[in-house]
């Protein structure tokens, strides 16, 4: 058993796929499949089902996949801490977030200080991912407006922005600065897809104002959102970073129920660090700090 198998099985688990899995590891089908075999044949149990062309893990390959994430994650940080122990100015930061206000103005600040240091980016589609990622090891870092409640992990508040009601520059709430968010229970909502966490925050803010938001037009694209309340299609809400500037709307703050969003950087506490996450780290809390010094 070597370490190239461990790898190949964590990719097949992944996609269920022996072929896709073939095309991402830039190697041939029967080569994968080999490979596959000598490292069931060195297990001495079956760990795959297959039907057709799918594969799946079965009872053994699930429990054994659970021991090589934990062992390929640990090779990993004992890279990243001899790197370290090195004294190498570079390094490799994961995270996964949320749509984060200024947050590329931060990130070109801390990779013009160190070039070197390279980000993996995701934004996961639901925060159940997120929090798979981040309790499986497989990032550094969650940036994400729902701390994590279990022991184990830190969360740190690192901004906070309210979420206003988008409406025509011709429509009766134009002229009025604060509202309750009931007043607009008769509205037509325009608003992101359910696949969207903001989406689900929406709905959670309406029913505590005590309906459900008639949403009769949804996308992906925030932008497209605020298109279309300038057309007049309907209204919406959004976080307040997300409000295009326009002669065509305006948005209007609420005030019951509390509309807003903080957002939190996450950590786990047995992951290793390395230097630079650890600067990473340091310099978006103090960059945050300083943004809510200054307003």
């Amino acid at each position: 058993m070597d370490l190239l198998q461990l790898k190949y099985f964590q990719k097949v688990a992944e996609v269920k796929h022996m072929t896709k899995a073939s095309q991402e590891l830039h190697i041939t089908q029967p080569a994968l499949s080999q490979t596959i075999s000598k490292l069931e044949k060195d297990v001495g149990v079956p760990l795959f089902n297959r039907e057709g062309r799918q594969i799946h893990l079965n009872y053994y390959g699930e429990a054994f996949l659970a021991k090589v994430n934990i062992a390929l994650n640990a090779l990993e940080e004992g890279k990243r801490e001899v790197m370290d122990l090195a004294g190498l100015q570079q390094g490799r930061i994961s995270l996964d977030t949320t749509f984060l206000p200024h947050f590329p103005d931060m990130i070109n600040q801390f990779t013009e200080k160190y070039p070197n240091v390279h980000f993996d980016i995701s934004q996961a589609s639901s925060q159940k991912i997120k929090d798979e990622l981040l309790v499986n090891g497989e990032i550094d870092f969650c940036i994400s407006c729902h701390p994590f409640d279990d022991k184990g992990f830190h969360n740190i508040p690192i901004q906070r922005e309210d979420i206003v009601l988008v409406v025509p520059k011709t429509h009766r709430f134009a002229n009025v600065t604060i509202l309750e968010l009931s007043e607009a229970a008769t509205e037509p909502f325009i608003s992101f897809k359910r696949k969207q966490q903001f989406r689900e925050t929406v709905e959670d803010l309406c029913l505590k104002a005590g309906f459900e938001p008639n949403i009769i037009c949804e996308t992906d694209d925030y932008q497209i959102i605020n298109h279309l309340v300038a057309s007049k299609l309907g209204i919406t809400m959004l976080p307040e970073s997300l409000v295009e500037k326009s002669d065509l709307t305006t948005a209007v703050h609420i005030k019951n129920p509390i509309s807003e969003r903080i957002y939190y950087l996450s950590w786990k506490d047995d992951r290793y660090l390395s230097l630079a996450a650890q600067r990473f780290r340091d310099s978006l809390i103090n960059h945050y700090s300083q943004m809510r010094e200054t307003n």
